[in-house]
């Protein structure tokens, strides 16, 4: 089966890139090569399983627009298309608390580019602040490993900003300045509920 982006690029799943570098570099970098999505889903499966949270990521939509029928007791999808989420990547609850969050990555050093999110993520996020739920998102500088965690509130600004004609990014010293920095560890890998409950006092 094929899958595409809604704009039509291929879609490629993470395991089969890193085989592929793996394969014309020979080397193997353990969990180094793990993106910020897997490290957070492994961190999700530690809360749950010592009862601290349940968390889980959105599933993404998929349209499809090819079946082949090869009986009449079968089906199988030839093609289809990643639809744009209409939401944010994670959420769950807390000790009562409602969880809602969405998790980006960039390479570069001095800044986190806004076009990274969508109109409709800060809208439903707004919401979500609305309704007296916990909103946020965790940004990772990729090349430092450095991972922070930013309350919705902080990104608004940002957003608003770059909506009256501001820069199209966040720079590094703010998000030093507003965010929480949270260290890598083993279990959990990416520890925000720890983070969380230093700022909500839950």
């Amino acid at each position: 089966m094929s899958l595409r982006y809604p704009n039509g690029k291929m879609y490629t799943p993470n395991n089969m890139l890193a085989k592929e570098t793996n394969k014309s570099k020979n080397i193997s970098y353990s969990k180094r090569g793990m993106t910020l999505e897997d490290d957070i889903n492994e961190t999700n499966e530690y809360y749950l399983r010592e009862g601290i949270a349940v968390i889980h990521k959105k599933p993404t939509p998929i349209q499809i627009v090819n079946v082949d029928y090869p009986s009449r007791s079968s089906a199988v999808i030839k093609e289809a298309y990643f639809k744009q989420p209409s939401t944010t990547d994670y959420n769950g609850v807390c000790c009562g608390k409602y969880i809602d969050f969405e998790a980006k990555e960039t390479k570069s050093r001095t800044s986190f580019p806004l076009h990274n999110f969508h109109e409709h993520q800060i809208t439903h996020m707004k919401k979500v602040v609305e309704q007296a739920g916990i909103s946020f998102v965790i940004l990772r500088f990729s090349l430092d490993e450095e991972i922070f965690l930013i309350e919705s509130q902080h990104l608004f600004g940002y957003w608003d900003r770059m909506i009256a004609g501001g820069r199209k990014s966040i720079k590094k010293e703010e998000i030093e300045a507003v965010g929480h920095l949270i260290s890598i560890g083993l279990n959990p890998r990416i520890d925000y509920i720890k983070t969380l409950k230093n700022i909500y006092h839950f």
